[in-house]
């Protein structure tokens, strides 16, 4: 186990290169600071400076090392104020799990930003994670809120839902392709044209699924590239490289590069929902949630997996 109290010898002595500069910036002797740096180098089985009579420099190693150990440290004063404010009785911070979508709509920077104007004291953490991962971190209480496309089982009985948005999928389409000088759009005009198709994180059979939502809307699509996620899927569009289906959301102040269009005999959106445990443990985390809840494009009922 690092010593946290070591590693801040080891800043010092690496940010001066110079053991009497770095005591008298600790307030402690050189014998000392000496020995705890030689014991921190034992201990990892590695040379952090090169020694000399003249001057103390940084190895490669110990550079690397140094990066490190101040993000390390970082973290630790975090951790510490945070428990320091638990102590105190204050909320403490926020841990929240989203899916990118979350971001895209702008529904959470929106809550975050609500959140800094009436508590400007809160950390925040943020965790881009699957909606398995979410769902278990809620059950084991590593976080307070999840935001995914889809909402836990209903019998779940532990977590609760409620949907935010829905986000129609548009088609966006290369400014110079042919069919962008037409307003109104069939499937038949879509039949084997170059798609680009978006892949959905943590479904193994999102192309599949994507391959016969469009067979069932009358048309069959020619995927010439997998883009990860809709910014790429939009550039790849931009460059003339097919069409792709993207969030209403995501095509706002798109470039001349791209033409957008409405497939109104194709009804397709993708869903945001909100998901927390059952137990509201901190004040903080229900007013949270109904900041968030706020941002919901239809009045529903919270749907919950089970009742207490």
């Amino acid at each position: 186990m690092l010593d946290l109290r070591q590693l801040r010898y080891f800043i010092a002595v690496a940010e001066t290169e110079h053991v009497g500069r770095a005591a008298e910036r600790l307030h402690i002797s050189q014998s000392p600071l000496s020995r705890q740096i030689a014991q921190l180098e034992q201990k990892l089985g590695l040379t952090l400076f090169e020694r000399t009579q003249q001057r103390i420099r940084l190895t490669r190693d110990g550079a690397v090392f140094l990066s490190e150990a101040r993000a390390l440290l970082r973290h630790a004063d975090r951790l510490e104020n945070l428990g320091r404010r638990l102590g105190r009785g204050e909320e403490g911070g926020l841990c929240i799990g989203y899916a990118p979508d979350a971001m895209h709509t702008g529904v959470l920077p929106g809550a975050l930003r609500r959140l800094q104007e009436e508590r400007p004291g809160i950390h925040v953490a943020l965790y881009n994670m699957s909606a398995s991962e979410q769902f278990e971190g809620l059950r084991q209480r590593s976080l307070d809120i999840a935001l995914v496309r889809e909402p836990p089982d209903r019998d779940d009985p532990v977590l609760r839902a409620a949907p935010l948005l829905e986000d129609p999928l548009l088609l966006v389409l290369p400014a110079g392709h042919p069919l962008a000088a037409q307003e109104t759009l069939t499937a038949q005009d879509l039949d084997r044209q170059p798609w680009i198709a978006i892949e959905e994180e943590g479904d193994p059979g999102w192309r599949d699924a994507f391959v016969a939502s469009c067979v069932a809307s009358g048309f069959t699509p020619d995927i010439r590239l997998d883009a990860p996620e809709p910014l790429t899927a939009l550039g790849l569009v931009a460059s003339g490289l097919g069409l792709a289906l993207v969030q209403k959301s995501m095509v706002r102040g798109v470039t001349d590069a791209v033409v957008v269009r409405e497939l109104p005999w194709r009804e397709a959106c993708v869903h945001l929902w909100a998901v927390w445990h059952h137990i509201d443990l901190r004040p903080v985390v229900s007013s949270f949630r109904e900041t968030v809840l706020s941002h919901r494009t239809r009045s529903e009922e919270p749907v919950a997996a089970s009742a207490t």
